[in-house]
């Protein structure tokens, strides 16, 4: 059986072996889905795609560390947003991508009369989430896109459960807000 077939732990068990086919079958598996979350947390398609191949080279080399009590998957994934949080901090910085930008890259097909109604309310969402405060973009992302709850975001942030909870209320709040006034 070749390792495009293989379901995947079949496929880790290769790479703990250094199979190089098998490492790239994971990687070809997961890096849409990683890279999404390091876009998230990063907003710069440049960092997302270098924390993203940094991860798959820390799952690599560390998949003695995977003992399946867990999905790959999410392993993985804590990993990316921990080095995407990691690069965040470090650089201090926050990326705005304008709606040109996202304008420019829509097909010249589409025809915006077929979307649908809840479509639009999650990308008023998302761009309203895009305006506020690095710190609560951040948190609401983990927590309402990426399905991360409480003490997983006060492990990964390292910030204690009351200011994650004040954080989160603060967060949704000032998004609320926004929301209204748009």
């Amino acid at each position: 059986m070749t390792p495009t077939k293989q379901n995947i732990e079949s496929l880790l068990v290769l790479c703990k072996q250094g199979n190089r086919i098998a490492q790239m079958e994971v990687y070809n598996r997961y890096q849409g889905a990683m890279f999404n979350v390091a876009f998230r947390i990063l907003k710069d398609t440049a960092e997302a795609e270098d924390m993203m191949q940094e991860s798959f080279i820390t799952a690599f080399s560390k998949l003695e560390n995977f003992k399946g009590g867990a999905s790959f998957g999410f392993w993985l994934k804590r990993i990316v947003v921990n080095n995407s949080i990691s690069q965040y901090k470090k650089s201090k910085r926050f990326v705005m991508i304008s709606h040109e930008e996202i304008a420019d890259e829509v097909d010249e097909t589409y025809d915006a009369g077929s979307e649908d109604l809840t479509k639009i309310k999650a990308e008023k969402v998302l761009r309203c989430m895009d305006e506020l405060h690095g710190s609560y973009q951040r948190i609401l992302t983990l927590h309402l896109i990426e399905g991360y709850d409480y003490p997983e975001l006060c492990e990964m942030l390292e910030i204690s459960y009351a200011n994650c909870r004040t954080l989160i209320s603060r967060a949704k709040e000032s998004l609320r807000k926004k929301l209204i006034s748009t």
